[in-house]
């Protein structure tokens, strides 16, 4: 009886280790939630970068079609992405910039090293707004519609013509 007693953590440990193998192996790790598709934009106000006066998200919109865009200044694929928003907001496309969980004069550092495409540059220190969004990592780009409702989302970085596939599911 004790021999069992004994042995019981170990069971409880191995059915553990099965139960955590069985869910890893049916889970698709390329899933990428789209929650907030075809929903409003969350009603978030966060500071400017520039002066860090708050400004809420929807103002900053304007009237037509917009891209809202997560990025860092830590954040590598967030430098491999800028050439083509850089090159999306001189083809005339509204971007806002929500500097994800970074210090203001990093973001700014960032913006000024690999260019600035952002009509609005929003901070989000804290994560708080990510959250709203559903934010998983950065880069994270959202195409809003005119009407504020959010089209669709890519994550990762995005290349000239995803950020322009991307944005033609908001018009």
């Amino acid at each position: 009886m004790k021999r069992w007693l004994a042995a019981l953590p170990l069971i409880a440990l191995a059915a553990l280790g099965a139960l955590f193998a069985l869910y890893a192996l049916n889970r698709n790790p390329h899933v990428e939630p789209q929650a907030l598709v075809g929903k409003p934009v969350p009603a978030l106000t966060l500071p400017d970068l520039d002066g860090g006066v708050a400004r809420p998200l929807r103002a900053a919109l304007g009237d037509g079609p917009a891209l809202v865009n997560f990025y860092a200044s830590w954040c590598a694929p967030c430098e491999v992405e800028q050439p083509a928003l850089v090159a999306l907001k001189a083809s005339g496309v509204r971007i806002i910039g929500v500097a994800y969980k970074d210090a203001p004069q990093n973001a700014q550092a960032f913006l000024d090293r690999l260019g600035d495409p952002f009509a609005a540059r929003l901070v989000d220190r804290d994560g708080r707004g990510g959250i709203e969004f559903g934010v998983t990592g950065v880069p994270e780009t959202f195409a809003v519609r005119a009407d504020g409702v959010i089209a669709a989302k890519h994550s990762g970085p995005m290349s000239l013509s995803q950020a322009q596939a991307l944005l033609a599911k908001a018009r």
